[in-house]
């Protein structure tokens, strides 16, 4: 299956995978809710709890990357998310480790069950797997990362799989983008990366020389998000080649 004309001299294609080709805050706000639900113990309103997290989650992941939590959850999402679930607890009072734990592998499971491919996503997968090699480069932990693969299905449609907890540092590095483009052994103008966000997706893809699609989803707003909305394009920035709603626009 041919992409749209504009990508006619691409020979390569990589994606992003969290609310690029699955949604993920979808199944985390779905998966902290139930996890709240079911342990009625914390004695708090579940829309409580959530904007506890969200607020817990927010100053949490702009501090990790300078903190020694980043090695840990390079390695494994629990330690990290039952350490928030005690932070979110902590704002409303409650210290106590155990339930933190607990709701922490709750959240785990029921996000794992919610997290799906967006509709189209399979389909477009398939189509271009025919015809390109395809990559995924995407960020989290290594554990966490591998079992939504997993989960998912789509590993043997990805030649090429670069995991921040796997490789050491994530995007927007330029040292995963040399990685990836390398495997591919391709010229940077030949690569096409698809991703939902601008900073971590699109602004390294184009410092790299790639070429860009910029998928825009409404479900693309994390919990922790203040406007509710997705992502916009900052000032000054470099529009993407392609901006999409659905990634069924790259097919020709």
């Amino acid at each position: 299956m041919p992409l749209v004309p504009l990508f006619a001299d691409v020979k390569g294609i990589y994606f992003d995978l969290d609310d690029t080709l699955c949604g993920y805050w979808d199944a985390a706000k779905a998966g902290l809710r139930r996890a709240f639900e079911q342990h009625p113990e914390h004695g708090q309103e579940v829309d409580v709890l959530l904007r506890e997290w969200a607020v817990a989650f927010g100053a949490f992941i702009q501090t990790i990357g300078q903190t020694h939590w980043y090695e840990k959850y390079k390695q494994s999402g629990e330690i990290t998310r039952a350490e928030l679930m005690r932070r979110m607890l902590e704002r409303v009072g409650i210290f106590d480790e155990e339930l933190a734990h607990r709701l922490s592998h709750t959240y785990h499971v029921e996000r794992q069950a919610a997290l799906v491919l967006f509709p189209e996503a399979l389909e477009v997968i398939q189509a271009l797997h025919a015809d390109f090699p395809l990559g995924l480069i995407t960020n989290g932990p290594a554990d966490i990362q591998r079992q939504e693969i997993q989960k998912l299905n789509i590993g043997p449609f990805f030649s090429h799989v670069f995991i921040e907890g796997e490789f050491g540092i994530g995007k927007p590095d330029p040292s995963i983008m040399q990685a990836a483009q390398d495997a591919m052994a391709l010229e940077p103008h030949e690569i096409l990366f698809v991703g939902n966000s601008f900073k971590h997706d699109v602004i390294p893809a184009q410092e790299a020389g790639w070429r860009t699609v910029w998928i825009r989803r409404p479900s693309d707003v994390s919990p922790s998000s203040r406007t509710g909305v997705p992502e916009d394009m900052p000032e000054g920035a470099t529009p993407p080649d392609l901006v999409i709603h659905d990634l069924r626009e790259l097919l020709g």
